[in-house]
Parts: structure tokens; C-alpha cells; sequence
């Protein structure tokens, strides 16, 4: 039997459909009970945590970002009932359970040191350099555990201390900067902004360049593409949708 293929857009309308429709109660077959800011809340089971407390009332004037789980700005963390561990999370990727006593976080201060990649060197002083306080990490693997990406953020810290840049690169590549680790973390370290300077170096320095890329930077620079722009520039959003749906795709 051959599965069936999931709509993603679809899905997302189905679970907020009682937001956005303003479906009854009796139309609901399941339903929990959260807690948001200390109040109860009776919601469809289906919802995300962003779309649920939407469902009781509030409105995301901002931490709402893209929705989609890129942008990191709905960080979260929760409890729940007879539970002592706190959670973290993404608010528009995670669904309600019931029990959850939910806290939005609207913003979460961390100071980002000032430098120039041009006058530094890809050696393992410049992370302690810029950041003095990833010396006091004691493993404790708190980070990783509230990483919403499932990145092992502790290895790269690691790989930092070490100066392996290309490994602090690699692991911290799937990062949204949502703050979550930085939130958790006793030894006060901003590992978001630690792997941003490692990824930064890394590809000043060390990364071997891409050819492809290079090749279409001289082409771009030489105008080929002009024409084309030119025309996409100019056109109405009837021809622009026109011209995504005949796209050239690449095959499954």
C-alpha cells in the first residue's frame, strides 16, 4: 500500500482550524488543559503552543517570527503538572499536552562582543578571546538538553576550547539562535554567539572555496543575469506565479 503524502500547509489548516474558523465545541473531539501565565485554559489538543494561546486570547504583538521552526523567536519553556523538570521548546512546533504551564519568553539579553574578522586569526585564542567564559563550562550538558534543535551544543563548546573551529562549524550549523542554551546555562555562556564566530572564521579562513560559487559570482558580476531580473522586476504577481509553477524542478 503505498503512503500517503502528507500536505504540510494542509495540516497546519486542519490543527487551526478552531482559530481560525471559529469552529464550535462540539466539533472538537479532543481537548486539554494548559496553563498559561498561571491560568487555566481549556484548548484543542491539536494546537501548537503558539496557536493554543492564541486559541485562549492572546495576541503575538511579537516572538511569533516565521512560524516554521527557523527563526527561534517563540524560545518557550514549560512545566508540567507533577513534574519539577523545566522544558524548553518552540512554541509554533510544539503541540499542547495536558498539564502544561507554559512561559513565553518576549526577549532574553545577551551581550555579543564586537570584533573584526579581518584583524583576527583563525587561532584558538580568539574564542577566549571574545568569550573568556566558555573557561568555566563544567559539562554539564544542560545546554544540549534544552537545545529545540537536538544540536550537541556542549561538544562544540568543547570543540572551542580546543580551537577546532571546522567541528564547532559543523555542529552548531542547524542553530536558530533561539537563546535557550544561553537561558540554562550556569556558567553563563552565550553558545549561540560563540559558534556564530567559529562559523564565521571558519569560512574566512579555513573553509576550501567553492568553485561553482565563485563561477556564478563572475557571471552575476558580468551582468548575465540582468536581463532576467530585470523582467521578474517588472512583473506582475500573476506572471510571477506563472513562472514559479513552470520552474524547472529538480527530480524527486
Amino acid at each position: 500500500m503505498a503512503e500517503r503524502k502528507i500536505n504540510v500547509i494542509d495540516e497546519i489548516k486542519k490543527a487551526s482550524r478552531s482559530v481560525t474558523t471559529g469552529i464550535e465545541e462540539k466539533d472538537i473531539e479532543h481537548w486539554v488543559e494548559i496553563y498559561i501565565m498561571g491560568k487555566a485554559y481549556k484548548v484543542p489538543a491539536a494546537l501548537t503552543i503558539m496557536q493554543a494561546m492564541e486559541y485562549a486570547g492572546y495576541r503575538f504583538v511579537r516572538g511569533c517570527g516565521c512560524r516554521a521552526g527557523f527563526c527561534g523567536a517563540c524560545s518557550t519553556v514549560y512545566r508540567k503538572k507533577g513534574e519539577y523538570r523545566l522544558q524548553t521548546a518552540m512554541a509554533c512546533q510544539t503541540r499542547v499536552e495536558d498539564g502544561m504551564f507554559l512561559v513565553q519568553i518576549p526577549f532574553s539579553p545577551a551581550e555579543k562582543p564586537s570584533y573584526d574578522l579581518g584583524r583576527e586569526k583563525p587561532e584558538p585564542s580568539v574564542f577566549l578571546k571574545y568569550f573568556p567564559e566558555i573557561a568555566r563550562c563544567v559539562s554539564c550538558n544542560t545546554c544540549t538538553k534544552a537545545c529545540p534543535q537536538d544540536l550537541e551544543v556542549m561538544d562544540y563548546i568543547q570543540a572551542a576550547l580546543r580551537g577546532d573551529f571546522r567541528a564547532v562549524a559543523d555542529g552548531s550549523f542547524d542553530c536558530i539562535q533561539c537563546g535557550l542554551c544561553a537561558i540554562r546555562c550556569p556558567a553563563e555562556i552565550v553558545h549561540y554567539h560563540v559558534a556564530q564566530l567559529g562559523r564565521r572564521m571558519y569560512g574566512k579562513y579555513l573553509n576550501p572555496l567553492e568553485k561553482n560559487a565563485e563561477q556564478r559570482v563572475k557571471e552575476i558580476e558580468e551582468g548575465r543575469f540582468k536581463e532576467e531580473m530585470d523582467r521578474l522586476l517588472k512583473a506582475t504577481d500573476e506572471e510571477l506565479e506563472r513562472i514559479y509553477a513552470e520552474r524547472e524542478r529538480e527530480p524527486d
